[in-house]
């Protein structure tokens, strides 16, 4: 027999059932079973709860362009007081919804000159504490690149310009929407007097854009306290690959290096004394030549031979996945790609390693003209990290590798290589039970089946959350495909943080579903 209620009906084994003379009975194990999915059938009422998040997106727009606001730059210690005050406002948001929210301190900074600075404290925040529910954490971060309006931006980085449908700002898609549209999304259940499905924690930090000085140590600090009862966590700090709304699966880490040569004692007049004293411009460009070829084979020795090979599922999960090359080229204003097919685009997007040159430090960069011989120049370069690299390996290689370049110049010059950051890759199994939700909420709320996806960014918590709590992970990314993170005229579009906040609403719904219940 069955049992029709609310749209959802109830198989009910026929032994199960007893008969008297006036009417139908049910055994008590039934009944539990017909009042769990009723509840659960009532429990989760999407509509009221969207219907709410578009009638209050303009207060949270406001509330994303009062952070893009606070110029959080991580990189600039002289915006030090504006990421503590970032921090603050984040807690006091958490706190005034009613949660239980702590700032923890999490030491000091070294700076290269040794002088120390403090860090900014990391923000934890409980809401719910039912032992009978899982319970997710959100990681996110409020600290952002640096950003000038002379760089190249349109409008002012820091005041959240509307255009178009689109947000602009520092920021707004690293991280600080994401962030806020979890917090929405709770704040909607509380609003609508509704129970939250799971319980949900926060951590919120302000220097991933750094490497998350001082967060490594926290997490395995706080283990067996803040950590304990966590089932899953959960990272939306990346982006989808194309408009359809996607799941990531792994992130690629990141060595980042400096290489500095010294020669002359102050900077020279390249007419007095060029062609009489060895450059250390000539030496640094000659060793940053070596790491890697025209057609981005990268010749470091040791470096490509560490990486996990591309199997043959993997290669159809990239075949499957929705993404034009021909549009890909057009939003980032190139004629021509390393790679002219899909799965050799995605692979060494998301499971190659890369070498970046990213800046000169010391070498005359502004406008106009300066002949000058600089005394001291410093490389920033990075690797990027996949399965199996180890960064304490590649740190050696590296190093051992351009001392060795260095040497045969020659050089009188002194050459010191340093490596800042030291990032791991993530990776996941996606078809376990977290992305099976975060499926089923894509489908509610996109009416869609999200793509699958690798980053080829970094994100270094994930490795650490992994390795110390050994909770399962999964990246649920909001912003956009050409949201230019890190770029000029960085932007969130208000559709991706609107009915991204529904989205996180559905998966607090669905991942409540995996939790088992004995009847």
């Amino acid at each position: 027999m069955s049992l029709q209620q609310c749209g959802a009906t109830v198989w009910l084994p026929e032994e199960t059932v007893t008969h008297s003379s006036s009417s139908e009975k049910m055994n008590l194990p039934v009944v539990s079973v017909i009042l769990l999915v009723v509840s659960t059938v009532h429990a989760f009422q999407y509509t009221e709860l969207a219907q709410y998040i578009d009638s209050h997106q303009e207060e949270y727009v406001e509330a994303l362009r009062d952070w893009v606001a606070i110029e959080s730059d991580s990189s600039n210690v002289q915006k030090r007081p504006e990421l503590h005050r970032m921090m603050e406002m984040t807690a006091q948001k958490l706190r005034l919804m009613g949660g239980t929210v702590e700032l923890v301190d999490i030491g000091e900074q070294e700076l290269p000159d040794g002088q120390t600075v403090t860090l900014p404290k990391v923000v934890t925040a409980q809401f719910g504490n039912d032992p009978s529910k899982v319970t997710v954490c959100v990681y996110g971060h409020v600290d952002v690149q640096p950003a000038k309006l002379e760089d190249g931006w349109a409008t002012e980085p820091y005041n959240l310009t509307d255009i178009n449908g689109n947000l602009y700002g520092r920021g707004a898609s690293d991280n600080k929407a994401p962030v806020l549209a979890w917090i929405h999304a709770v704040g909607a259940y509380q609003a609508l007097n509704m129970e939250l499905p799971v319980n949900v924690k926060y951590v919120i930090e302000g220097m991933e854009e750094t490497g998350s000085n001082g967060l490594d140590a926290m997490i395995l600090a706080q283990r067996d306290t803040f950590f304990s009862d966590v089932d899953y966590i959960i990272i939306s700090d990346c982006s989808w690959l194309s408009r359809r709304p996607a799941l990531t699966y792994g992130t690629r880490g990141n060595c980042y290096f400096f290489a500095e040569v010294e020669g002359p004692k102050q900077d020279l007049h390249s007419g007095v004394y060029g062609g009489t004293v060895i450059e250390p411009m000539t030496d640094l460009i000659g060793i940053l030549d070596t790491m890697i070829n025209p057609s981005g084979k990268i010749l470091i020795p040791g470096i490509r031979e560490a990486v996990a090979p591309l199997s043959d599922e993997e290669w159809k999960m990239y075949q499957d996945i929705e993404f034009d090359v021909e549009n890909y080229k057009s939003k980032i204003g190139v004629s021509h790609l390393m790679y002219t097919n899909k799965v050799d685009l995605l692979a060494h997007l998301w499971r190659y390693p890369t070498v970046t040159i990213h800046g000169i430090e010391g070498a005359f960069s502004d406008r106009g003209t300066k002949t000058v011989i600089p005394a001291k120049v410093i490389a920033k370069f990075s690797i990027r990290q996949v399965p199996n690299m180890d960064p304490a390996m590649v740190k050696k290689q590296v190093t051992d590798y351009l001392h060795s370049v260095f040497a045969k110049r020659k050089s009188p010059n002194k050459l010191k290589v340093t490596m800042v950051i030291g990032a791991k890759p993530w990776l996941a199994d996606p078809q376990q039970a977290l992305y099976e939700a975060g499926k089923a909420a894509v489908r509610r709320v996109f009416d869609m089946e999200p793509d699958l996806i690798r980053e080829g960014g970094t994100i270094p918590i994930a490795k650490t959350f992994q390795d110390v709590t050994g909770k399962s992970i999964i990246m649920m990314p909001i912003g956009g495909f050409d949201d230019g993170l890190h770029s000029q005229n960085e932007k969130m579009s208000r559709y991706n943080y609107i009915e991204g906040t529904k989205l996180f609403i559905a998966y607090l719904n669905e991942v409540s579903k995996i939790q088992k219940t004995s009847v």
